[in-house]
C-alpha cells in the first residue's frame, strides 16, 4: 500500500482557505453591489438614501444603559448604546438559561416523582407559549403586582424591590475614596444608591432566561440519556456518589451532544431580544426603530440592525465552535 505525501495534507489545507477566502470575497462583493443598487434606486425615485445620517445629532435620548448618551451626540452612537444594552440584556439572559435550564434537565431525570413532575410541569409550560406572551405577562407583574416606589420591600439585606424595578449593593469609585461598595437606602421618594436595574431590563433578562431555560433543558435530558448506562455503573463501581458519577462521568460525556444543540439555542435567544421593543427596553431594535422614525431612512436603519444581529450570531457560533472542539469525544485515533 503505497504512503500518501505529506505534503499533500498541507497543500489541501491551503487550497481550501483560499477557495474559502474566495467565497468570502465574492459575497462580500456582492453584498456591496446589492447595497449600492438599492441606494440608487432609491435616490432615482427622489427618497433620500445613504448612512451619512449616522454622523448627524439623533435628537433623542436613551433611558439607560451603560454607555451614556444624549440627543446632541450622533445617530452612530446611539446604535452603539443600543447593542451595548441588547448584549447587557442577553449575557444574564444566556448565564440564567444554562444553568437554570442545566437543573431543570437533570430534574426531568430525577427518581423523586414531585421533583420529576415539576420539572416536566415547568418544560412543558414554558416552551409551549410564546415569548412575546411571556414577556407581556411579565411586564405587567412588575409594573403593577408590585409595590410602589415609595413602598419598596427589603427582599434580602440591601436587595431593595417595587414597581421601580431592583436596586442592590454596588462597587463604586469616588475621588479620595477609591472602590467602595455603595448600599441602596430608602428615601422620602423611594431607593437611592447602589445598582438600579429598570422593570424592562428585568422583564427582559428573566423573560428570556426562563423561556430559553425550557429548552435547555431538554437538551440536557437528551445529552445525560445519550450517555451509555454503562457508564453510570462503572462510576458507582468505583465507589462514587450519584452526584459526583454525574459531575465526573455522565455530564461531560453528554457534553458532546449538548454543546451543539445548545449553540442554536443562545443564539435563538440573543436574536429574541429583539423583542425587548415590546417592553419598552431601548436595545438595538428599539434605536433603530426611533432612528427610523426621526430621518425615514428605513433601509439603511434595517441593514444596521440586520449587519449587527449576523456579526453577533457568528460570534456566538465560533465561540460555541471552538468550546465544541475542546470538549467533544474524539475516538480513536
Amino acid at each position: 500500500m503505497s504512503e500518501r505525501p505529506a505534503g499533500d495534507g498541507a497543500n489541501g489545507r491551503w487550497l481550501g482557505r483560499i477557495v474559502q477566502l474566495a467565497l468570502v470575497v465574492l459575497i462580500g462583493l456582492g453584498v456591496a453591489w446589492l447595497l449600492g443598487h438599492a441606494m440608487g434606486v432609491l435616490r432615482s425615485r427622489g427618497v433620500q438614501s445613504g448612512f451619512d445620517f449616522l454622523l448627524a445629532p439623533a435628537g433623542f435620548s436613551i433611558s439607560e444603559g451603560w454607555l451614556d448618551f444624549d440627543a446632541s451626540q450622533p445617530f452612530w452612537r446611539a446604535f452603539l448604546a443600543g447593542i451595548i444594552n441588547t448584549i447587557r440584556a442577553s449575557v444574564p439572559a444566556a448565564v440564567l438559561a444554562v444553568v437554570l435550564g442545566t437543573l431543570l434537565g437533570v430534574g426531568r431525570l430525577a427518581s423523586h416523582v414531585l421533583v420529576r413532575g415539576l420539572c416536566t410541569a415547568y418544560v412543558e409550560a414554558l416552551r409551549n407559549v410564546p415569548l412575546l406572551v411571556q414577556l407581556l405577562m411579565l411586564y405587567f407583574a412588575m409594573t403593577h403586582l408590585l409595590p410602589d416606589t415609595s413602598e419598596a420591600r427589603e427582599w434580602l439585606p440591601g436587595v431593595w424591590l417595587s414597581k421601580g424595578g431592583l436596586s442592590m449593593p454596588w462597587p463604586v469609585h469616588e475621588a479620595g475614596q477609591g472602590w467602595h461598595i455603595e448600599w441602596p437606602e430608602m428615601g422620602n421618594f423611594g431607593v437611592t444608591g447602589g445598582a438600579a436595574l429598570s422593570p424592562e431590563y428585568l422583564t427582559i433578562v428573566l423573560g428570556l432566561g426562563l423561556y430559553t431555560a425550557a429548552f435547555v433543558a431538554e437538551i440536557v435530558r437528551a445529552g445525560i440519556q445519550s450517555v451509555d448506562r454503562g457508564q453510570t455503573l462503572a462510576g458507582q463501581a468505583v465507589g462514587l456518589s450519584p452526584a459526583q458519577t454525574l459531575r465526573l462521568v455522565v455530564l461531560p460525556q453528554a457534553l458532546r451532544v449538548i454543546v451543539p444543540a445548545l449553540t442554536n439555542q443562545l443564539l435563538s435567544l440573543t436574536k429574541n431580544s429583539s423583542l425587548a421593543v415590546a417592553v419598552g427596553y431601548p436595545e438595538l431594535v428599539s434605536i433603530a426603530n426611533t432612528s427610523l422614525s426621526t430621518t425615514g431612512r428605513a433601509f439603511e436603519c434595517i441593514a444596521v440592525v440586520m449587519a449587527v444581529y449576523l456579526l453577533l450570531s457568528l460570534l456566538i457560533a465560533l465561540g460555541m465552535n471552538r468550546y465544541n472542539a475542546r470538549v467533544a469525544l474524539r475516538g480513536w485515533q
